[in-house]
């Protein structure tokens, strides 16, 4: 078994980058994400809700299922359960079933700037460590975390910018 540990952090504002993006501009926006996954993340092309709920601490969680494309990183593609607890304004914990987990985060930089930050914990049970394959998958990994942190600033702008989010 493999598991890697990675994670990507881009700045949401980045010079001449229009329109400037608030903090509850961009959670709107992952809360989204959670509902809309493929309109945030190339290497998803569906995903279904199946539940939501309230829990005692009062955060949102919301279980669902999305569809990853065949690519080295999720080499068959198919369906993955995720459980998603909204933590607000700030943070989205998704839960696997294999027991990785995606942590989506909004932070603030050192002078107030806002960057976004996604923490992957992929495990592969089927997959040796120090294999040709766990090499293939790691570059795969951080591929795929620069594009999905990219890929949703960009889709949360534009959403800004049409009028969807407010």
């Amino acid at each position: 078994m493999v598991t890697f540990n990675i994670a990507y952090t881009a700045p949401i504002n980045k010079a001449g980058a229009t329109p400037t993006l608030t903090q509850s501009q961009v959670w709107e926006g992952l809360k989204m994400k959670v509902r809309r996954a493929q309109d945030f993340v190339p290497a998803i092309t569906e995903c279904q809700v199946l539940a939501e709920e309230t829990l005692p601490s009062g955060d949102l969680q919301v279980t669902r299922q999305v569809q990853f494309i065949a690519t080295t990183a999720h080499s068959n593609g198919g369906w993955v359960k995720e459980v998603c607890v909204h933590y607000e304004p700030c943070r989205v914990v998704f839960n696997q079933e294999d027991g990785s987990t995606v942590t989506n985060i909004i932070s603030k930089g050192v002078d107030g700037e806002l960057i976004m930050s996604y923490v992957f914990e992929w495990r592969h049970a089927d997959v040796a460590e120090g294999s040709e394959r766990a090499s293939q998958l790691e570059q795969a990994h951080w591929k795929m975390a620069k594009l999905a942190v990219e890929s949703s600033i960009d889709t949360i702008r534009r959403l800004v910018a049409e009028g969807k989010i407010q």
